[in-house]
């Protein structure tokens, strides 16, 4: 039961983690006139071309770069935990710090929708892609806890 759980959660959000990165975050309706719809790589894309570089960087590590290397890790991890003798690795280890960061992106798109319903200038509405974002980041959350779990030592 406990590797089926494991290989769901990993699967599901490496595919919501895709989906989410591609899919629009929200809808910005500006003056009623106005639409736009940005996906995160496009929010990450749009920063860099308008000369945020340092907040593009910053944006696309946290929410594209670090969430990769973590399901990568947590892949690997799982692979290796039938194969060894169930010692976490070192970029396991490493990996954890990073992922505390993981609900970042969220939290900014939620300050934006209320900064924009509050403004009165303009609307903002969640679309699914931050849905399946905040999935993939709990679906990873929940199989790092999963293998940790995993990893306590066998006594005989």
């Amino acid at each position: 039961m406990f590797v089926w759980l494991l290989a769901f959660f990993l699967m599901s959000g490496a595919l919501s983690f895709t989906a989410g990165i591609l899919l629009p975050l929200l809808v910005l309706e500006k003056l009623y006139f106005f639409t736009e719809t940005p996906s995160l790589l496009q929010i990450v894309a749009g920063l860099w071309q308008n000369g945020d570089v340092f907040l593009s960087l910053v944006v696309g590590a946290f929410s594209l770069i670090f969430p990769v290397a973590k399901l990568f890790v947590l892949f690997l991890e799982a692979i290796g935990r039938y194969s060894q003798n169930g010692q976490a690795s070192i970029a396991f280890r490493h990996i954890s710090m990073v992922g505390r960061w993981s609900m970042m992106d969220v939290l900014l798109v939620a300050i934006v929708i209320f900064a924009a319903k509050t403004s009165g200038f303009a609307t903002a509405t969640t679309q699914l892609g931050l849905w399946f974002y905040a999935y993939a980041v709990l679906a990873s959350a929940a199989s790092a806890a999963l293998i940790k779990r995993s990893a306590t030592p066998v006594t005989t």
